[in-house]
């Protein structure tokens, strides 16, 4: 069973390097994920890979079932998440082809769902601190060791889209002292805490947003040229990240559960339960 799980966003649809791989199809109580998921080894680790959009880039980021796609990953066994996000740059420091990796989200999404909770169970987890700090670390030392430029900590503010920030919307943003935008990674960051699964963002720099002086500058050509760098570099850092991983997690990820559960067990419908089993069951033995 795959440990480690790898989210692969705009650009990034596949993930050179792994052996022995093969396709798996997941079914979810929630839905089909973004993709069948890519099963395979790299760096002598089981590794679960998906493309976020699917392959092709034919989700929209509104569209997006981020439910499935969690919950295919727990069902696969995955404990710790790296996802991989295409941003904009709110900050002059960073710089397109530079790599951040964010301590903190802000939501700025309309209505999706980013909780498998309902339905007779009510759970509220902590979100404080919605990284796995130790997965953060490993990912940052990954991302030096592959020669990319990072910053370890800083916001990733999370937009509804399809459509990038007006020239307003950006400075407020900037105002507000947000590292980078982007439009997917919150949803997953809560899902994965709930899951009790590790989840860290490398968000990949491709752009200044529109409030740089420069942005009307940028021809599609110059994004394409950023993403495919960018692809490449996360493929290195990916496979430094897995290779480098602890074999124990030595944080809370995996019991964020245990003071969250705030139904009555008794009175939690067995429907409810079964459809959750590979995230509660453990609470209902």
């Amino acid at each position: 069973m795959p440990k480690i799980g790898i989210i692969g966003g705009s650009g990034l649809y596949s993930m050179p390097g792994f052996t022995d791989q093969r396709e798996v199809a997941v079914d979810t109580p929630f839905g089909a994920p973004s993709d069948p998921y890519v099963v395979g080894q790299l760096e002598g680790h089981e590794v679960a890979f998906l493309a976020r959009h699917g392959r092709g880039h034919r989700i929209s980021p509104s569209e997006l079932n981020f439910r499935a796609n969690i919950f295919g990953m727990k069902k696969l066994g995955v404990e710790r998440i790296i996802s991989l996000s295409a941003v904009g740059s709110l900050k002059e420091e960073h710089r397109p082809l530079d790599f951040v990796v964010p301590d903190q989200f802000f939501d700025r999404t309309r209505g999706r769902i980013s909780t498998f909770f309902g339905e007779g169970l009510v759970a509220h987890v902590s979100f404080a601190d919605p990284v796995c700090g130790q997965l953060a670390a490993v990912a940052a030392s990954a991302c030096k060791a592959s020669g990319v430029n990072v910053k370890q900590g800083g916001t990733y503010l999370c937009m509804e889209g399809p459509a990038f920030s007006t020239k307003a919307e950006s400075n407020i943003y900037r105002s507000w002292n947000m590292d980078v935008i982007g439009m997917t990674n919150l949803q997953e960051a809560k899902l994965a805490r709930e899951a009790e699964i590790c989840y860290t963002t490398i968000a990949m720099v491709t752009d200044y947003d529109c409030w740089h002086e420069d942005h009307d500058a940028v021809t599609v050509t110059d994004i394409i040229r950023v993403l495919t760098q960018n692809a490449e570099n996360a493929c290195k850092v990916v496979a430094a990240a897995v290779k480098s991983m602890p074999a124990q997690r030595e944080c809370k990820c995996g019991a964020a559960l245990a003071h969250a559960l705030i139904t009555d067990r008794k009175v939690v419908p067995a429907e409810t339960i079964q459809k959750l089993e590979p995230i509660v069951g453990k609470y209902f033995v």
